[in-house]
């Protein structure tokens, strides 16, 4: 081999070298954007359908508000839970039923973080999917990379629990564990509470362009004598819709007071929902 032939092999070597990252950056993009392509279109800001009864099918009287001292659901609570129930409920008709987020800054939990009467976005990723909401504020991650929940020496109680799923086509399918129950949450102000043994199957798609259904199945050992089955949805508001900050510690009008009672305060601090 003569120096010319010599030189242009290795320059055709380094060449083929230099190449090489970008090839394979240019097949991890591709990548990406294939695993994206399949993914459904949840952009946009959405918003619950119903009020804040989380059970609308159960909700006694039909149509009734959770902020109404009279109104229930009937979830499949065993006898001590159901009396535990009937206990919350005796304390919302005083005024006095305790909800944890009224000290401000306390992320509401799941499920109630899907039971709010704010807006909700997604974020929607191959690896992850995101749940946003700014009553809380609250974030919720759900892996959807393959990964299984930690093991039990690795996972604690906390407000968002620990979820991994997958998607079924259009569907997303995620199971939740390793949640705060009854005395730090609560999933509606009629005084619904499960336990920390409570386990979610949620699973999501969109039934129409702007409307997306949620189908809760719900598992607790502790609390629940069959599955929970609740039903909800949300509609996706229109185009250009924004999402702002909500820090109600900064003008927090639903203080506690020595007795246990969540008080409604004025512009001045008058409490005006004495009773």
């Amino acid at each position: 081999m003569n120096k010319t032939t010599a030189k242009l092999a290795v320059t055709l070597s380094l060449l083929a070298i230099a190449a090489t990252p970008c090839a394979a950056q240019a097949q991890s993009s591709g990548n990406a954007a294939s695993n994206t392509a399949h993914l459904p279109d949840w952009s946009g800001v959405w918003q619950m359908t119903s009020n804040t009864v989380f059970d609308q099918a159960t909700v006694d009287p039909p149509g009734g508000s959770s902020n109404t001292a009279g109104t229930r659901e009937h979830p499949p609570y065993n006898d001590e839970w159901e009396s535990k129930y009937a206990n919350n409920r005796a304390l919302v008709a005083r005024g006095q039923y305790p909800d944890p987020i009224t000290i401000c800054g306390t992320p509401v939990g799941y499920p109630r973080m899907m039971n709010l009467p704010g807006a909700v976005e997604f974020v929607v990723r191959p690896e992850q999917v995101w749940i946003l909401t700014e009553d809380g504020p609250n974030i919720m991650r759900i892996y959807t990379d393959g990964r299984s929940h930690p093991e039990p020496d690795d996972r604690w109680p906390t407000f968002s629990g620990e979820s991994v799923g997958d998607w079924d086509g259009d569907t997303l399918i995620f199971e939740t564990i390793s949640l705060k129950g009854d005395g730090d949450t609560i999933i509606d102000r009629t005084g619904l509470v499960l336990s920390e043994q409570a386990r979610i199957i949620t699973r999501m798609r969109k039934t129409e362009q702007d409307l997306i259904e949620a189908r809760f199945s719900i598992e607790d050992p502790q609390a629940l004598t069959d599955p929970w089955h609740v039903v909800k949805e949300y509609r996706r508001l229109e185009p250009g819709t924004r999402m702002f900050e909500f820090a109600c510690a900064e003008n927090n009008r639903n203080p506690i007071d020595a007795t246990g009672r969540t008080l409604t305060l004025d512009a001045q601090g008058n409490i005006i929902d004495q009773l």
